[in-house]
């Protein structure tokens, strides 16, 4: 954008600007003093620009230039011209500004670190100082693609008919999920709001109001403890719709992912996604967000070695439970001994009790079981892994199918980290269906929403409520991209009836579900249309687009892992006029 002080960006220069007078603005990085000749990089969000000065550069000028140290603050005006010694690793390296006026606009102080090599440095200092870590191009990119992704998103919804409505901030707090950050009422003292964990209800409250698609980009919090992809405020793409079914929601999803990897990162992905449920998932993937960029695929040999002389692997079979592999594909090669050894303590930590395993090496083959079963078993438990000279297959069995699933997914993912089978300009999405209504919370000894008390229960379901909670469906579905979670949803239920049924189900007395939930269940006897929605952790999707490491990267202002920000010092204390007018007092 052209301004009084500034004709263009740094980063738009290409060897046909060349002879164009520009003025540019922007903060000092790199500088190479060659005697008579300087160069100093000028950095915008947009990119770097040399700028060159040298024998024919005014003498006030070129002094001027000498005095700017790292990050100050310039502008500089000149003329776009070719580069003697041309650099290939920036868009702007064919040419640099032959400067013939520069103004200081702001000094710096030496910072705390180099802007260019940040990376290099421990985080607490970054998150210190985010304002100049957010100078890396890496961040600004990031926070570019984050508003792009915003904008594309807008404009999808928008043509499909959805409106933005905004919910409110301060809301009540209800049961189930994750723990509510509380904000006390000055006028009803010890009454407190709600910061929304998201907009649930509001926007099934919406579709009751006739606004049959709606969409917000919101902000969303919850106080539980972080890792790499979860912070304690984030921001939620929000939607719900009106006379739809689960292939519906699902449709619309995957034509939004299709525009905005189109758009954003000249990405064509195919459509439809896959679907499986999550039975499926589980059993062949040992995963509820399965990563479909490699094989390994998980198999069930328990048929085979459930009389074999092998007690390790014919006692977990006649307790009910199973004996499957993975096939790491060339994996004989890459894993010394000493490796698989550790893979063996590995799956310990997702308890399971050992791991077999068998390498088919080239010139021979070394394994912990093959002894003890006969030549037709080895042949058949080769057979179903697929196995070939090379490969190396991992075995695990216990009584507990869920801890063997569990167990060979991260074992499966482990795997494919170490050899390499995960590429990174591959996209896999997926819809996982089927889940649960109900998980059984071992904390609170009773059965818990695995999504929300919201969720509808598949129509062949709905008698297990009373009868068998643990094998009751959900219309709910996940979206899955290269092993992470995107987003999920559900079919909502718009009965009163069957609403109350629920919250009985989760042993909510009448009176509790009244108190909680009255507002809710007195509009659903107002007509509710059948209506559904989705949510996308916005934050995640640009973390994948962007092939970060952490959601960190790509929000201007994170929080670490104890939920504070370095940089501010929140949270932090509030003096006592403030607390005596909330009616608040601290107790240490």
């Amino acid at each position: 954008m052209k301004t009084t002080m500034r004709t263009d960006y740094c980063g738009v220069f290409r060897s046909e600007h060349t002879g164009r007078f520009v003025s540019v603005c922007g903060w000092v990085g790199r500088r190479r003093d060659l005697g008579g000749l300087l160069f100093t990089d000028l950095r915008d969000r947009t990119g770097i620009l040399q700028l060159a000065f040298d024998e024919n550069t005014a003498p006030e000028v070129f002094e001027t230039a000498l005095s700017c140290r790292a990050e100050y603050v310039i502008r500089a005006e000149g003329k776009i011209r070719e580069r003697s010694a041309k650099n290939p690793d920036i868009p702007t390296g064919d040419v640099e500004l032959e400067v013939t006026s520069l103004e200081i606009l702001a000094q710096s102080e030496t910072p705390p670190f180099a802007v260019e090599s940040s990376d290099k440095v421990n985080d607490s200092l970054r998150l210190k100082y985010r304002y100049l870590d957010l100078r890396r191009p890496e961040l600004q990119s990031a926070v570019a693609m984050r508003h792009k992704v915003a904008k594309v998103c807008r404009e999808y919804f928008d043509e499909l008919g959805f409106l933005e409505i905004e919910t409110p901030m301060l809301t009540k707090s209800t049961p189930e999920g994750a723990r509510d950050y509380l904000v006390p009422s000055r006028v009803k003292p010890g009454e407190f709001y709600a910061l929304p964990q998201s907009p649930q209800q509001y926007k099934q409250l919406l579709m009751l109001a006739g606004f049959d698609r709606y969409m917000q980009i919101t902000r969303c919090f919850r106080d539980e403890d972080l890792r790499a992809d979860r912070q304690p405020e984030f921001t939620q793409i929000d939607l719900e719709m009106s006379f739809v079914t689960q292939d519906d929601i699902i449709e619309i999803q995957e034509g939004f992912i299709k525009r905005v990897f189109k758009e954003v990162l000249n990405v064509d992905v195919k459509t439809p996604f896959l679907r499986l449920t999550l039975r499926e998932a589980m059993s062949r993937f040992g995963s509820d967000k399965p990563d479909l960029r490699f094989g390994c695929e998980i198999r069930d040999i328990s048929d085979i070695v459930k009389n074999c002389g092998f007690r390790v692997f014919s006692e977990p079979v006649a307790a009910g439970g199973s004996v499957r592999l993975i096939n790491v594909k060339g994996g004989a090669s890459v894993f010394t001994r000493k490796q698989i050894d550790a893979l063996v303590e590995f799956v310990k930590t997702y308890r399971a009790k050992g791991l077999a395993w068998s390498a088919l090496g080239a010139e021979n083959v070394t394994s912990s079981y093959r002894k003890f079963l006969s030549d037709t078993e080895n042949a058949a438990v080769s057979e179903r892994a697929g196995a070939e000279q090379g490969d190396l297959i991992l075995i695990v069995g216990d009584a507990n199918n869920d801890i063997v699933l569990t167990a060979l997914g991260a074992l499966r993912r482990e795997c494919a980290a170490i050899t390499g089978l995960i590429k990174p300009d591959i996209y896999e999405f997926l819809f996982v269906t089927d889940f649960p209504l109900f998980e059984f919370s071992e904390e609170e000894n009773r059965f818990v929403a695995m999504h929300h008390p919201f969720t509808a229960p598949a129509d062949e379901d709905r008698d297990l409520l009373d009868t068998d909670k643990a094998a009751c469906r959900a219309k709910a579905y996940d979206l899955v991209l290269n092993g992470t979670e995107l987003g999920g949803g559900s079919v909502r239920i718009n009965d009163p009836c069957m609403q109350m049924k629920m919250f009985e189900a989760l042993g909510f007395a009448k009176d509790e579900a009244e108190e909680r939930f009255g507002h809710l269940i007195n509009a659903l006897k107002y007509g509710a249309p059948p209506h559904g929605g989705f949510a996308y952790g916005l934050d995640r999707l640009v973390m994948l687009m962007a092939q970060a490491e952490s959601i960190r990267d790509v929000t201007a202002f994170p929080k670490v892992q104890n939920a504070s920000e370095p940089m501010t010092g929140c949270p932090g204390s509030v003096d006592e006029k403030q607390l005596a007018e909330l009616g608040i007092r601290i107790i240490r």
